[in-house]
């Protein structure tokens, strides 16, 4: 039963197929009303404002959610494992990490995903789409976690402290990493000489001395490298750059360990073979 005789007559729309196209990119909807919507993300129109950080919305829906970001309201409850959260939708895909479903598919490569966040992360993979632009330096990014990441380099914040060193990271990933070292755990392993390491990109790099694979080619030589940070060094060959100043005398190097071993020379270490 409907309240409204406007409420029946929406939802009667839904049976009849009568659809409304948008005249930007075809997306269709049953109700006039939701078109309406919809056309304010092509007009870029946000006429609904928070009125404690004064953020604007294009749809009154997306200015209720926001507001839960300041009243750090949490109605919805998992009864799994009752962590709550502050959207009924937040709370849906979060119970598919207890139930392991893959609703969402790609059409493109049939993978799946829990969640739809995490299916329209991975179709930039193929649209090679990069929508999140840095205002600083103008690179962009598939993603804004990527872009807000990012931004840190230029800001020089390093929020994610170490409490055992007190070392400071920009990304909660590094920290992690770094935490490693204090551990001493190696969780990643060899499966061909069973060496550990500490990070998968350190494995990775250690099992092409297994497979001789040099994936990285020189545009002007055409010599080939295991890892991307050598054939760096070898574009200085061709560039003659010099970026390395020794501070004593003035004298420039192409490489970092170059000039460490050259300010060897104004200290009188010695090596003994």
């Amino acid at each position: 039963m409907f309240r409204t005789s406007h409420l029946l007559q929406s939802h009667m729309m839904i049976h009849n197929e009568i659809r409304h196209h948008c005249d930007f990119c075809e997306k269709s909807y049953c109700q006039v009303g939701s078109l309406k919507k919809h056309m304010l993300t092509h007009n870029h129109e946000k006429p609904h404002r928070c009125i404690v950080c004064e953020k604007t919305f294009s749809i009154c829906g997306k200015l209720k959610l926001h507001m839960l970001t300041h009243t750090k309201e949490k109605a919805h409850q998992c009864c799994i494992c009752e962590k709550r959260f502050a959207r009924s939708e937040t709370l849906k895909s979060h119970m598919l990490t207890h139930t392991n479903e893959k609703l969402h598919r790609c059409d493109v490569c049939d993978k799946r995903f829990g969640q739809k966040g995490g299916l329209k992360t991975h179709m930039f993979t193929h649209t090679n789409e990069k929508p999140h632009r840095c205002d600083v330096c103008e690179k962009r990014f598939s993603l804004q976690e990527g872009l807000k990441r990012h931004i840190l380099i230029h800001t020089k914040e390093k929020p994610h402290q170490c409490q055992i060193c007190e070392k400071r990271f920009a990304h909660g990933g590094n920290l992690k990493s770094h935490m490693l070292i204090h551990t001493n755990e190696k969780p990643h392993r060899c499966d061909i000489c069973e060496k550990r390491f500490n990070l998968g990109v350190h494995l990775k790099k250690h099992m092409l001395t297994h497979t001789n694979e040099k994936p990285h080619r020189c545009d002007l030589c055409e010599k080939r490298f295991a890892r991307g940070e050598v054939l760096k060094r070898h574009m200085l060959t061709h560039t003659n750059e010099k970026n390395h100043q020794c501070r004593i005398c003035e004298k420039r190097f192409a490489r970092g360990d170059y000039l460490k071993t050259h300010i060897l020379t104004h200290t009188n270490v010695k090596f003994v073979n």
